[in-house]
């Protein structure tokens, strides 16, 4: 495809109502809609575990997890800090802490029945010298009871339902930094099964399941990656790199069957890191590679086909016992990702949003499948049909969803979250968990619409404006994250979830204008725009205006002036709105010349092309900093957005200013600028809390309709060190509520 006919077909105004597409009802039928779906209520971070001797910021995980029989405690695997930890759900809106087991060594997988937790703890010397143990510990008492060597490093762990004896995958993992990571690499690993007693492993009768020579990949080196189990005590073994799966018999050992998971097709897909979102391209006998594996019943299993090796098809598949696939979801799930704005561009030349995760659970005498897409930090919820599932919802996730469980007898279903950006002021990992209820799905808050059997793809929103004529009409742009593609989103806030239904490039000479970071928008008054872009002149990115027409071909640069730059940092324009023939700018943070907490509101007058200017005053923080994401001109006010730059419990300063036009007497460049007063009219706190997660830190949008209808989004880092989420929410009506 040319660039030309790329820019054609993106500016089409795109229709929803394809294949893929979910029904989308409007806001009337959205509230008659009763039907049962599952709902976040709460997120623990998994720090407030730690033990006294570790500090509050040690890099922590939830990995594996599992529920005690009374569903009253979930266990997680913590692999940084060698440990389990323990979370109350007593009160699932209020997760507390409750306990950390201390281990010697990495645990991997863990299962529990009655008191007893089972734990899978790596102890290998060197890839070449794998080892490791089965851990027992009573939950009760949170103390270590016994030990059974394993002979390998393990990975999964799993009970049997009638509690008779565990499984143990043994995967004596490669070295992917050896010979490139080839395979063979031994020693290869196994299965080991070992008989329980009043939930206590017996090491002595531990054996040894012997699963080479199968595949047809590597068949002298298996590397089991999971295991599951039926109601017949029959276990399914993923061979992850060998593409392979195994079913064996728990009670005699013996395998039943064995298979090559197989390989799949891809159209639509986005195979390029590029700075863009382009699904048009295609990839070719594709092996599955699957991670983790469920049984739907006795006969049927699902796979969730990460890929490790040379794999990943980006979906999940539904096999039988003798192998027939019956269900590949192929593109369904990665495309739905991409449409609720949490596809990772970053990983398109690798294996896109990775489902590495699963769960199953019967709610209301209705199975459901969870897929847990690693990357793409979102779990899609689909109903067993029998035969085709159905897709029900997306549900937001922590940072790289490892595991789940589905506690329906509560009917609460529980993710655990392993990435850890604490240390470098991130989010933490996270225990998230929702409840099962009647109501209108709280996510996603805005998406997006398939044309041609392509996602409209789109992320890190920085800006809103609001049409001048059309009630519920918004525009917002993209950031920098998407230098490739800079564009201008027409949304139609009237839906539930908010419709994102055009993509227009901006261009120029008809080419992507690439490498611009637009941060703000406003209209222009007649059916263009004008754009912000955040300047950084060592990467030789102007700090600058553009005008462009409703095509989004740019017309106009207006650069910053030199008085102006000469004192620039990196952080520059941050929001853009338009007052009469005045453009304001809200520069983010202080520059070189501005006072302590105090930053700049740019007045560009458009027929004098004369620059003045006015300073903001900005809160203190002791953690962080502070400043302006939006500025956005409603009734006799300029409103802004002013927040720290701190996540989930060190947030503090998320909130709604605003400055009376009246007050506003900006100054020329080059002398002593005058300080506005502002008033604070609105905490975002409370609103960034109400989704169940964590807080997030960039809330960049703001804008008012013609109806004064007031509007937020926030800017989800195009799914890079960021789980992806993207609110979208009114605040109502700022005409009668101020």
């Amino acid at each position: 495809m040319t660039m030309k006919s790329n820019i054609n077909w993106l500016a089409l105004a795109v229709t929803a109502g394809l294949a893929l597409m979910s029904a989308m009802p409007d806001a009337a039928s959205a509230k008659a809609d009763n039907s049962w779906r599952f709902q976040r209520i709460s997120a623990f971070p998994t720090y407030l575990n730690l033990p006294a001797t570790l500090s509050g910021r040690h890099e922590t995980s939830a990995e594996i997890i599992a529920a005690t029989d009374d569903l009253r405690f979930v266990l997680y695997t913590d692999s940084p800090s060698e440990g389990v930890g323990i979370v109350d759900l007593g009160d699932p809106r209020q997760p507390k802490p409750a306990g950390f087991f201390a281990l010697d060594g990495e645990p991997t997988s863990l299962d529990v029945t009655l008191d007893s937790a089972l734990i899978a703890v790596n102890t290998s010397e060197s890839y070449a010298r794998p080892g490791g143990y089965l851990a027992h510990w009573r939950i009760s008492s949170q103390q270590e009871v016994s030990r059974c060597d394993l002979g390998g490093q393990p990975d999964s762990v799993a009970i049997s339902p009638d509690k008779s004896f565990v499984a143990v995958a043994i995967e004596n993992e490669r070295d992917e930094d050896l010979n490139d990571g080839k395979l063979p690499q031994f020693p290869a690993g196994g299965l080991v099964l070992m008989p329980l007693k009043s939930g206590v492993p017996v090491c002595d009768e531990k054996r040894w399941v012997s699963l080479t020579g199968l595949a047809k990949i590597a068949p002298a080196d298996p590397e089991p990656e999971f295991v599951a189990i039926n109601a017949q005590n029959q276990i399914v073994v993923t061979l992850q790199e060998n593409n392979h799966l195994v079913i064996v018999d728990g009670r005699s050992g013996h395998v039943v069957n064995h298979f090559s998971a197989g390989e799949v097709n891809l159209d639509h897909v986005d195979i390029k890191e590029e700075k863009a979102l382009h699904f048009d391209g295609s990839l070719h006998q594709v092996r599955r590679e699957p991670d983790a594996v469920k049984w739907l019943d006795d006969h049927r299993f699902v796979t969730a086909n990460e890929g490790d090796y040379k794999g990943g098809s980006r979906g999940f598949t539904i096999f039988d016992t003798t192998g027939k696939v019956l269900y590949e979801s192929g593109m369904d799930l990665e495309h739905r990702a991409a449409l609720a704005g949490h596809y990772p561009e970053k990983r398109s030349e690798n294996k896109g949003i990775e489902p590495e995760g699963l769960a199953v659970g019967t709610f209301g005498g209705q199975q459901y499948i969870f897929v847990l897409s690693e990357r793409g930090s979102v779990v899609g919820v689909y109903r067993d049909t029998g035969a085709a599932p159905e897709f029900v919802q997306l549900l937001p996730s922590g940072i790289s969803p490892e595991s789940a469980v589905a506690l329906a007898g509560r009917g609460l279903f529980v993710t655990a979250n392993e990435t850890d950006l604490g240390e470098e002021g991130g989010a933490r990992a996270h225990v998230m968990v929702y409840e099962w209820r009647q109501g209108v799905a709280a996510y996603p808050q805005i998406q997006s619409v398939m044309h041609r059997g392509q996602p409209v793809g789109w992320g890190a929103l920085s800006g809103l404006a609001a049409d001048e004529q059309h009630p519920g009409r918004l525009y917002a742009v993209n950031d920098s994250f998407y230098k490739k593609q800079p564009a201008i989103f027409r949304i139609d806030a009237r839906r539930r979830p908010a419709l994102i239904e055009e993509m227009i490039p901006v261009t120029r000479d008809g080419k992507t204008a690439k490498g611009l970071d637009l941060e703000g928008i406003t209209p222009d008054g007649n059916g263009g725009f004008w754009l912000a872009s955040e300047g950084n002149r060592q990467k030789a990115v102007p700090h600058a205006l553009y005008h462009v027409n409703a095509q989004g071909e740019i017309l106009a640069q207006v650069d910053f002036p030199a008085r102006l730059l000469e004192n620039e940092t990196r952080f520059g324009a941050e929001g853009l709105t338009k007052i009469g023939d005045v453009l304001w700018v809200a520069i983010q943070r202080p520059w070189k010349d501005d006072p302590k907490n105090t930053t700049k509101l740019l007045a560009y007058h458009l027929k004098e092309k004369r620059w003045q200017a006015v300073r903001y005053p900005l809160e203190a923080v002791e953690n962080g900093w502070v400043g302006l994401s939006e500025i956005a001109a409603y009734g006799d006010s300029l409103y802004l957005i002013e927040r720290d730059n701190q996540i989930g419990e060190q947030a503090v300063i998320k909130q709604i200013t605003r400055v009376r036009l009246k007050d506003l007497n900006p100054g020329d460049l080059g002398t002593e600028l005058p300080l506005v007063r502002k008033e604070v009219v609105r905490d975002l706190l409370p609103d960034l809390k109400s989704s169940g997660g964590y807080v997030v830190d960039k809330v960049e949008g703001l804008t008012f309709d013609i109806t004064g209808q007031a509007f937020v989004v926030t800017d989800n880092d195009g799914v890079d060190d960021s789980s992806g989420e993207t609110l979208f929410f009114s605040l109502g009506n700022f005409s009668t509520a101020q």
